[in-house]
């Protein structure tokens, strides 16, 4: 029922319009329901066509919602792509009830900006299109004067709703939010208003956000290969011809026109869904939903043609080159969901690779045969696609990736896969759906893609009794069917893409937003009384059971009420900072049999157990995890005890690693994430780092099988605790860890801890390091005070108020008015670690021509304390209504409790923070703000092509250094 899809997807801040209709008191509504459906959704249509899926879930009180629109990019005309997803941001911008100060002086200057547009487009002439851009960019500059920036998020923020966006696909637009279920009258409400009428209000700026986003494309070589792959699979179907995020081109000519033409004709309640999981009553919901929606006119939806694809006879190879490590990926097409072959590929799917005991997982991965190797699935609607990627080891090709993972296809072909594999693959499916569904999010989703699909919801909740029927033969003539040189590869390779070209920086002036203003809708909104919903905080004492395994070992453990998973972690108060061999003994380990079982026949064996294994370690902590189906606890405990106690060395496996920890340090050099994140330990803690605090080379290629095995024994025999949530009574798992666990009976103390100094941010300095791209990513640093929970209420309610949505004084300044970033945040950020300090943060993600003014304009943000009674009083209902609403259960009960512990705190913070909440005004942030922000000098760290970018402004805030990769990464 969820079905395994991986296809690119753009998310966004936005969602869609409504009316409200007459309240149906005596109307009667009939579900339909599915015996056996473990979301017992009830599926109802409305008399306009609107299908509403609800499903129960009282984990805590809020909900899940995504209401769906069954028209994505494929619906794009051709001329105009990009346009289903600029039609998602638009529908954030408000109707001619919210979002506006004067409709009636709006709309004129809204009609002169559409038709101007047109003959925008419609122009060739370079010079005559600048000055046409000039006079939008200045009839919008007088509209701004009526418009309300971000109505949308501030009524959301003020019912307490979060997680508010949007996303694009192929095939559907979809808004989502969390909401709470007292919300659920007024959410509504403003729902059914967005969906009633597209206003393209604050169009050209929010244009620029989109110009943003698809430059921040250009520099994604992943978005690059995705976008080959399709072109090269779908020559025909809009799958390939046109992207999500359309062509710059089409950017930079939009059609009002056609944006409106599109709302009209598929925004329409016949062709939308609303997906609802969680704390409601479906009685009550449905009504709502049919008195608020059920006003809006059904329409014929046009059709779509789905355009018919030729048989791939050969391989079609094609190339993208940029700055990211070398990878590939090749995908074999199929006919769609409705079709047979997506069961037989999902199947096919698992046996390629299911994280444990698939084709590649053992005979690739794990006998490391490649740096990485992986297989998913993406069923569409009208086809499917199965893509198989992989990245080189050191030496080795492209081409010999390609080759290798053929022959695990061949290997399907011939048989050579064991009988048990698909009744475990099915059992673990069945796993992995429980997990799935301790989520409204997840649950939400699995009703929606059902419908967007066009599957019948009966079917797939049956899939896993489907899926168990496939037989091994039935895959073995699927694969020699359908697998041969009928595939698209790409070969992404490192180099210099000179085909790349960006959207251009047009000339924008700042617009107003008037976010001190409010429509009289939203004041009809935010004033209505909603039912009290008690806060629910925890009693760590009562909700954790605690004791002793033998004698010594702290256990701490909360009962799994709601199904048959168990998951079981032993934490060492040591890593990294203790000893830097760990984090190569606890890789090694993953590749190593024992005295009984090879590796690949311990990992076998964990499959069919329908249970897994981790290790992991950070600076401070190191972790071995075991979950899975509570009837196999014992022996997957006893089997991680044997793999822990007796693991057997081997020296090829222990040579391979070394090798590619070498090459994926080489391949982090090359990835802007993980340089960022070095980047941002480089000014917290200078040269030497917990991120430089790792092996050198010669360390890794002295380090010793026998060596590592040893730390791998031994590491049982350091002080740990055991953390176990699951459906087992306490005095059961204690005899079982007691009988099983082979701890000694006297513990070691961890090794001393490496200490690093924070460095002192008292001096503004800039950091450039160089990467080809054609944004910049810029990061603002500076360290604040330690760690104290009086200050916690305070702080929530700043980063809240400040930049913690899109109606925050940051979002709205940089992006709404100012066009200045697609991406952008502040936060004063919480240690994890009681010595450490709280750091002011922000970020900016632009174009490299717009470094100076993005960051003089967070600049006066960080310095000026913007003042806003309204937009404080909205945050400051929302936290309530947040805290009011938020449950911590399941596993995150142990979690919050040892973070919390970390940090000298044995209470739930969430009350320390609600208690205080409402003595907080705006004047104690500003005062908070002038005591300990206002005066603060920052590092800035700048990840940009430095031959584009214009650093001479940067001087007035310190020293320019440019850093290396060894400088940040300490190799």
């Amino acid at each position: 029922m969820l079905r395994n899809t991986i296809r690119i997807i753009l998310v966004l801040f936005f969602v869609i319009p409504t009316i409200q209709a007459q309240p149906a008191t005596t109307k009667k509504y009939v579900a339909t329901t599915v015996p056996g459906d473990p979301l017992k959704a009830q599926i109802y249509t409305l008399d306009n066509g609107l299908k509403v899926y609800l499903s129960v879930y009282k984990d805590e009180p809020r909900f899940f919602s995504m209401i769906g629109v069954k028209a994505g990019s494929k619906n794009d005309p051709a001329d105009h792509t990009g346009l289903a997803h600029y039609l998602e941001h638009m529908l954030f911008k408000g109707t001619d009830k919210y979002g506006v100060l004067d409709n009636s002086k709006e709309a004129p200057l809204l009609d002169s900006i559409s038709k101007l547009y047109e003959v925008y487009g419609a122009t060739t002439d370079t010079a005559k299109r600048t000055l046409i851009y000039h006079q939008i960019d200045s009839v919008s500059g007088v509209a701004s004067k009526y418009a309300i920036g971000n109505e949308l998020d501030k009524m959301m923020a003020g019912l307490g709703v979060t997680g508010v966006n949007a996303y694009t696909s192929v095939e559907q637009t979809v808004y989502i939010n969390n909401v709470p279920s007292n919300a659920i009258d007024p959410f509504l409400t403003i729902e059914a208003e967005r969906f009633r009428q597209l206003k393209l209000r604050l169009f050209h700026t929010e244009l620029e956000a989109v110009y943003e986003e698809k430059n921040r494309g250009l520099d994604n070589d992943g978005r690059k290969m995705w976008e080959a792959l399709y072109a090269g699979l779908f020559p025909n179907h809009p799958y390939g011809t046109q992207t999500t995020i359309g062509t710059v081109e089409h950017l930079k000519s939009p059609s009002l026109v056609a944006i409106q033409k599109y709302f009209d004709a598929y925004y329409v309640p016949n062709n939308m869904i609303i997906s609802i999981s969680g704390d409601i009553n479906p009685d009550a919901t449905i009504r709502l939903i049919d008195e608020k929606f059920g006003s809006l006119k059904a329409k014929d939806i046009p059709s779509f043609v789905v355009p018919q694809e030729k048989l791939i006879k050969m391989p079609i190879e094609k190339e993208v080159l940029g700055p990211d490590a070398e990878s590939m990926m090749m995908g074999f097409r199929f006919r769609g969901a409705n079709s047979p072959d997506a069961d037989l590929l999902l199947v096919v799917d698992y046996i390629l690779a299911n994280g444990q005991a698939g084709l590649l997982d053992l005979n690739l991965n794990n006998q490391q045969k490649v740096l990485s190797a992986g297989s998913s699935t993406d069923i569409m609607k009208d086809y499917s696609v199965h893509i198989l990627s992989g990245k080189p080891r050191e030496g080795q090709t492209l081409e010999q990736v390609r080759d290798l993972l053929n022959q695990q296809i061949m290997e399907i072909k011939l048989g050579n896969f064991p009988d048990w594999l698909i009744p475990a693959i099915i059992n673990n499916m069945k796993k992995d759906r429980a997990q799935q569904y301790e989520s409204n999010q997840a649950r939400a989703s699995a009703m929606l893609s059902t419908e967007i699909l066009g599957l019948d919801y009966k079917t797939e909740v049956n899939d896993l009794d489907r899926l168990s029927k496939i037989n091994k033969q039935q895959v073995i003539d699927f694969v020699r069917t359908y697998y041969g040189d009928n595939y698209v590869i790409v070969y992404k390779r490192k180099g210099v893409d000179e085909s790349v070209t960006k959207v251009t920086k047009p000339s924008i002036t700042p617009v107003e937003t008037n976010r001190e203003s409010e429509s009289p809708f939203v004041t009809s909104v935010l004033t209505k009384k909603l039912p009290v919903i008690q806060p629910s905080f925890i009693d760590f004492d009562k909700a954790i059971t605690s004791g002793k395994v033998k004698t010594t070992i702290p256990f701490y453990m909360v009962k799994n009420k709601e199904n048959n998973l168990f998951d079981l972690t032993f934490t060492f108060p040591m890593g990294t900072n203790n000893n830097k061999q760990l984090s190569m003994a606890l890789a090694y380990f993953d590749y190593l049999g024992t005295d009984k079982y090879t590796s690949t026949q311990l990992k076998e064996s964990f499959y069919k157990l329908a249970c897994s294994y981790s290790a992991g370690v950070v600076e401070d902590e190191a972790f071995i995890n075991l979950s899975g189906i509570q009837e196999n606890f014992i022996p997957a405990l006893q089997l991680l005890e044997e793999a822990l106690t007796t693991p057997k060395a081997d020296a090829e496996a222990l040579e391979n690693l070394k090798d590619d920890v070498m090459k994926k340090r080489q391949n982090a050099k090359l990835n802007k994430n993980i340089i960022l994140g070095a980047m941002q330990q480089y000014v917290k803690f200078g040269p030497k780092s917990p991120q430089t605090n790792v092996l050198s080379a010669d360390e890794i290629a002295a380090l010793k099988a026998d060596e590592l095995v040893s730390t791998i024994k031994g590491i049982i025999g350091y002080a740990h605790r055991i953390d176990y949530y699951g459906p087992m009574d306490s005095t059961l798992v204690v005899n079982a860890l007691n009988k099983f666990h082979k701890a000694p009976k006297l513990l070691q103390n961890p090794p001393s801890s490496t200490k690093y100094v924070e460095q002192s941010t008292d001096t503004g300095k800039v950091y450039i390091v160089n990467y080809d791209m054609k944004q910049a990513e810029i990061l603002f640093l500076a360290k604040g005070m330690k760690y104290d929970l009086k200050t916690l209420p305070t702080i929530n309610m700043y980063n809240r108020y400040f930049g913690g949505g899109m109606s925050s004084p940051v979002f709205q300044t940089m992006r709404e008015s100012k066009a200045l970033a697609y991406s952008v945040s502040s936060r004063y950020t919480a240690p994890s670690i009681l010595e450490r300090s709280y750091y002011n943060f922000a970020y900016i993600g632009t174009q490299a021509d717009k470094l100076p003014e993005a960051v003089e304009g967070m600049m006066e943000l960080l310095k000026v304390f913007p003042m806003s009674e309204k937009g404080y009083a909205q945050a400051k209902e929302g936290a309530m209504q947040q805290i009011q609403t938020d449950r911590i259960t399941k596993g995150d009960i142990l979690n919050t409790y040892h973070r919390n512990k970390k940090l000298g705190v044995n209470v739930d913070t969430r009350k320390v923070i609600y208690d205080a909440l409402p003595s907080i005004s705006l004047n104690d942030l500003k005062s908070f703000h002038e005591q300990y922000l206002k005066n603060l000098t920052y590092q800035f760290m700048v990840l940009g092509n430095k031959e584009k970018l214009n650093l001479d402004p940067m001087k007035k805030y310190g020293e320019i250094s440019t850093l290396e990769l060894k400088d940040v990464f300490g190799y």
